[in-house]
């Protein structure tokens, strides 16, 4: 009788987890829907002004904004990617608004092979730049760490690129730039991958599913204990 308790407490508690996990796994999958709906709605949004420093954790990433300011192509630097267009890297330009704060911008894209400054487009003068706003990526890609001594970045890291490159006052996050009319000419902006995994419903199914084998299982051992000896 003892051994038939424990193992019904053992079954109802493995039910109960199961149940527990697949529920989390619902309300995980709400949170990610409304996330995905939020990122969406901004993406299409009308370009808000570009938030100074001080403001910016008051702005959500992927909103889209736009600034007005100047490049300083001298202290540009090059972030290695890889995107549909193949390897290549990312041009990032500090661009010095009329606040006197800078903020990075991720200009676009080019390949391995049309890295030198002379083959991409270097507007001069005051530009507007719409884009979205991007979090930081500190410390560099899997397997490989930034490097400013020698140059080498891996990923868009605010903060190790302005003190490499003797910036000043910086705004903590950068800015992919949109497309610009020119589809051919580099650096070719307006490739920001937006993509969520959302596997949360394929979870909640298979914790339900196997808290109903485990009930099931557990029931059928129970009957079995309780039938007479042959």
């Amino acid at each position: 009788m003892t051994g038939r308790l424990t193992l019904m407490a053992l079954v109802a508690l493995g039910v109960a987890v199961l149940v527990g996990l697949g529920v989390w796994q619902v309300q995980r999958l709400a949170w990610k829907t409304d996330l995905i709906a939020q990122v969406t709605a901004r993406l299409v949004a009308d370009p808000v002004a570009a938030p100074a420093p001080a403001e910016a954790a008051g702005v959500p990433p992927y909103t889209r904004v736009s600034l007005r300011g100047t490049y300083d192509f001298a202290a540009e630097v090059l972030v290695q990617a890889v995107t549909e267009r193949g390897a290549g890297f990312w041009v990032l330009t500090p661009l010095k608004t009329e606040a006197g704060w800078t903020v990075l911008i991720n200009r676009g894209f080019v390949p391995r092979d049309r890295r030198d400054p002379s083959q991409r487009q270097n507007p001069a003068g005051l530009q507007e730049v719409t884009g979205l706003l991007r979090a930081t990526e500190p410390g560099g890609a899997f397997l490989h760490s930034n490097d400013p001594g020698a140059g080498r970045w891996y990923s868009r890291d605010v903060a190790a690129i302005a003190k490499a490159q003797s910036l000043g006052p910086v705004a903590p996050y950068f800015l992919d730039a949109a497309a610009g009319p020119d589809a051919t000419a580099l650096p070719v902006g307006g490739l920001t991958v937006v993509r969520f995994r959302n596997a949360h419903l394929a979870y909640a199914l298979t914790w339900f599913g196997l808290a109903l084998l485990l009930a099931v299982s557990g029931g059928y051992a129970l009957s079995r204990r309780a039938s007479p000896r042959l």
